[in-house]
């Protein structure tokens, strides 16, 4: 897993343009002209990264499924059988908090999913593994913050999985043993493309209940032109879901 992480982080912007910023200090003597691509392409990129409006654009690309009407939701529970939740890492020892607690996106999945829960009264799997190698798992840190802050039960936890692929092999094992094989998929809309095929792949019908949107008008001063630190953090999501869409169908077909 260690290596995993150290070769996605080199790969993936911001790390792939710092290694481009990196390589054009250490070659500007021999290959001037080299050099002064990968500064091009490290500065050019970074600020790229940086600028809401590239968020917007680029969320709108991906960011295909439409969202659930609220008027929907009450009749949720004759489309699908159950609410799988997926997990989005997690923050280590908060001392507010007595210990670790679910990831800020985590956070905005479990809002979403209880809603949906009280409205459609289907049963809740949260999936998520062992995000540093040791428990609790993702998927305990859910049903945890799910009974105390939004008091909904969750019914099955899967603590085993690392990917979006292994959510859904794993949930897959829990819930069709059981009969059930249509899912209430929640996550983040630019996620839920990867999520549902990941999720259809594994013998689940989808019902896609995505939130989150990044492809809506960012509202920021000079209509999003101006860098801003939140959005190098999005553009990395981004791209981190470009790559998925790329590599799952190559890894996993």
């Amino acid at each position: 897993m260690p290596i995993r992480y150290i070769f996605k982080q080199l790969l993936l912007p911001p790390g792939l343009l710092l290694v481009l910023l990196l390589a054009a200090w250490w070659l500007r003597r021999r290959f001037p002209r080299l050099a002064s691509a990968c500064f091009v392409l490290g500065c050019g990129g970074l600020w790229l990264m940086s600028l809401p409006i590239m968020v917007e654009w680029s969320a709108r690309v991906l960011e295909t499924e439409p969202p659930l009407a609220e008027a929907q939701w009450g009749g949720l529970a004759q489309q699908a059988d159950a609410i799988v939740v997926l997990g989005s890492g997690r923050e280590r020892a908060d001392p507010a908090w007595g210990g670790d607690q679910p990831g800020v996106m985590a956070i905005e999945r479990l809002r979403y999913a209880a809603r949906l829960a009280r409205a459609s009264g289907l049963p809740l799997l949260t999936s998520g593994g062992l995000h540093y190698g040791e428990p609790p798992s993702e998927a305990a840190l859910m049903a945890d913050t799910l009974a105390r802050d939004f008091a909904v039960s969750v019914r099955w936890q899967e603590g085993r999985s690392r990917t979006t692929w292994e959510n859904a092999r794993y949930s897959a094992e829990l819930l069709q043993k059981q009969g059930i094989r249509r899912v209430l998929l929640v996550t983040q809309a630019n996620h839920m493309p990867r999520a549902r095929w990941c999720f259809e792949r594994a013998g689940f019908e989808v019902v896609a209940a995505p939130f989150g949107y990044l492809g809506v008008a960012n509202g920021r001063p000079a209509g999003g032109w101006l860098p801003e630190n939140k959005a190098v953090w999005q553009s990395g999501m981004l791209l981190n879901e470009v790559l998925g869409l790329l590599v799952y169908p190559l890894a996993y077909e």
